[in-house]
């Protein structure tokens, strides 16, 4: 077994030219490792690159240079092998619509080669939530549960890795829920993922790993709690039974003050202490009813870092 689900290296992608529009360098010269049996996150604004290195991983889309490895195959040496490693639950719902969830799965398995004794089908389709929409006509299908026909789809030939693309855009609450449900449930058994969102609570909730790609380029790559430690801003709210008119406070403080009283003090830890700002309300005479603090959330990274490049 791998030590990487898959590596990546130096990977670059070129769109050539044509009449309409000139030439676009998607990824550049990208080196990414993902660890087995991790939740990985693949977060960066449209255009950065996400969807053309998932289609090279797929194997839709042919690469202008660099490697990659898929469970240990080159994807050159070895297409087939690592085409089967890998399952893609896309964006885009693109089923047959005079498909049923059950035939649609079928062929899915026979185009990748999985004899009929070895196939799942019941059995993912009742882990997706299916299972009474088997035999429907797939047009029949709410948006959601053709989006549970996506997950089970890019399951049926058991890859190691799952690519979610962008898997909750649009799906209502209880969806989303099932489908973190089986995430986790797939990922305690072993199946590395990767996750692609906008969704950045998700990313920061479901992630043990992130890599922030824009202009095709990574441009960070650390542990969800590493990221979120790089910002140290750190707001306390109080709520006061009367806030000052005004208040002096040391280099690097802020703070604002709401129509309800409620002050909101900004400032940051590697400076100043959370003491620091508890003594300066006691000296105040500021009476206080109640107080915590906040710590800067992936959103804030996330666009602390895509800012300037």
């Amino acid at each position: 077994m791998p030590a990487n689900a898959i590596e990546i290296l130096n990977l670059s992608k070129t769109y050539a030219a044509t009449k309409k529009t000139p030439q676009k360098t998607a990824l550049d010269d990208v080196t990414l490792h993902i660890p087995q049996g991790s939740i990985f996150g693949l977060l960066g604004p449209n255009g950065a690159g996400k969807s053309t290195m998932i289609n090279i991983l797929a194997g839709l889309v042919n690469k202008s240079s660099g490697s990659v490895n898929i469970w240990g195959f080159d994807q050159d040496v070895n297409p087939r092998q690592s085409r089967a490693a890998i399952g893609i639950m896309p964006q885009e719902l693109n089923l047959d619509p005079y498909f049923s969830p059950r035939g649609a799965m079928e062929v899915q398995a026979g185009l990748y080669g999985v004899a009929k004794r070895d196939r799942k089908t019941d059995e993912i389709l009742e882990l997706v939530g299916l299972t009474d929409k088997a035999d429907a006509y797939s047009r029949s299908l709410s948006g959601g549960m053709r989006r549970r026909l996506l997950l089970a789809k890019a399951l049926v030939h058991s890859p190691r890795i799952l690519v979610l693309d962008e898997p909750t855009a649009g799906v209502d609450i209880e969806l989303r829920n099932m489908l973190w449900r089986n995430v986790r449930g797939l990922n305690d058994d072993g199946m590395t993922i990767i996750l692609t969102t906008h969704y950045l609570e998700e990313a920061e909730e479901m992630c043990d790993e992130i890599a922030i790609i824009n202009h095709g380029q990574v441009i960070t790559r650390d542990t969800t709690q590493n990221l979120l430690g790089r910002l140290d801003t750190k707001s306390m709210v109080i709520d006061t039974t009367g806030a000052p008119e005004t208040l002096v406070t040391p280099e690097g403080v802020s703070y604002a003050v709401d129509d309800t009283g409620r002050m909101t003090f900004t400032y940051r830890t590697g400076k100043t202490s959370a003491d620091t700002i508890l003594k300066l309300i006691q000296d105040a005479g500021i009476s206080v009813t109640d107080i915590r603090t906040e710590q800067a959330a992936l959103e804030d990274v996330f666009l602390d870092l895509t800012k300037s490049t």
